[in-house]
């Protein structure tokens, strides 16, 4: 919207060109949602403690985990709309990848929410069934699939590349297409949900994944970069970088609230979405295996689940003293904050070695 109004006042003042740079805009994303959250953070705090929208801890968890029921949580609609505010105000509207992914984060969302509503308003203590939470997931995410398939403008948003292969480009027929989005789109998610587990845990690396996942969209959205770094050129992929770094800027502001003691927590609401919303950029901006290894944080914790599940059900063992994997260091005796931090290092360095693929290719 301001973007809009910046253009109509380019007549009045030649200043309000300096909107059109895409970085720029990007900067003021990421600022206005910070500062939207740690404006709306407070009272939103308040008010799910008034409804007594708290958190339910399991028992059969780490003891320390107890202290936390109570803890407001479902506050992931924070995220959600400091981020849809700051794209609004700064992207450009005529994008179809920004709807597109704006679309995919609310639709993920709103599982999320109503996960945590039957949950935390109804006291269902089961919350949407697995099934159905699955089925939907399936449907939004097959949907968002077909769409980014049949709404492409190029070849190369349909076609498969592989980092430090520069000579691969394998075009993909619809059924493959729609096959990897499904699983980027409802993987990430998931897998965002599960590291969900410690204050600040899945934030940090979603703001970080989501920063990095911006610069490749600027990069791809831009000839001269794309041709330069050889990498696919996607038109109009460059404006996805406002919607990153506006959710870059709302994980940052949610996080001085959630990290360690959480004051509240973010739900499935914002798990689900955040997750679904990298999913979906990094198919986008043709970036699959490089988003998987910048979220290995989240690939790593939805592999030691599955790792869990299939060994005790095979051999009546487990390789985990707990699962999810921050579960397991938590009762090998790391107190929560080193746990939270180390895997805060453990994605920065793979955030990084994910940009470097833009090089060496």
């Amino acid at each position: 919207m301001l973007y809009w109004l910046a253009h109509r006042l380019l007549v009045w003042y030649s200043g309000f060109n300096v909107f059109s740079y895409l970085t720029f805009r990007a900067i003021l994303a990421m600022g206005s949602s910070l500062v939207i959250s740690l404006l709306v953070g407070p009272p939103m705090i308040k008010r799910l403690s008034r409804y007594q929208i708290g958190q339910v801890v399991r028992d059969d968890g780490p003891q320390t985990h107890l202290p936390k029921a109570g803890t407001p949580t479902m506050g992931g609609t924070l995220i959600l709309v400091t981020t849809l505010v700051s794209t609004l105000m700064w992207a450009k509207l005529t994008s179809r990848q920004v709807w597109l992914v704006l679309a995919a984060t609310f639709a993920f969302g709103l599982i999320g929410f109503l996960d945590d509503y039957l949950k935390l308003v109804v006291r269902n203590a089961r919350g949407l069934p697995a099934r159905w939470k699955y089925f939907f997931q399936s449907v939004f995410g097959l949907a968002i699939a077909a769409v980014l398939y049949y709404t492409a403008t190029v070849p190369a948003e349909r076609t498969l590349y592989l980092p430090f292969i520069k000579t691969f480009a394998e075009p993909l027929p619809a059924a493959a297409f729609i096959t990897i989005a499904y699983f980027m789109t409802v993987g990430m998610s998931n897998a965002v949900n599960l590291t969900d587990g410690l204050d600040g845990l899945a934030i940090m690396p979603a703001a970080l994944v989501s920063a990095a996942l911006g610069i490749f969209a600027y990069a791809s959205g831009n000839a001269v970069f794309a041709r330069y770094l050889e990498i696919p050129m996607i038109p109009g992929a460059g404006e996805l970088l406002i919607f990153c770094s506006a959710l870059s800027g709302a994980g940052l502001g949610f996080l001085w609230f959630n990290a360690y003691p959480a004051q509240v927590f973010m739900g499935d609401v914002g798990a689900l979405a955040i997750g679904a919303a990298l999913g979906v950029i990094a198919v986008m901006v043709r970036q699959e295996l490089v988003a998987l290894l910048m979220g290995g944080v989240f690939v790593l914790e939805t592999a030691s689940v599955i790792l869990q599940v299939a060994s005790f059900k095979l051999t009546g063992r487990r390789i985990f003293r707990m699962a999810p994997l921050h579960h397991h260091f938590e009762l090998k005796g790391w107190a929560e904050p080193k746990v939270i931090v180390r895997f805060w290092i453990i994605s920065l360095i793979l955030v990084l070695a994910g940009l470097a693929t833009l090089k060496l290719r």
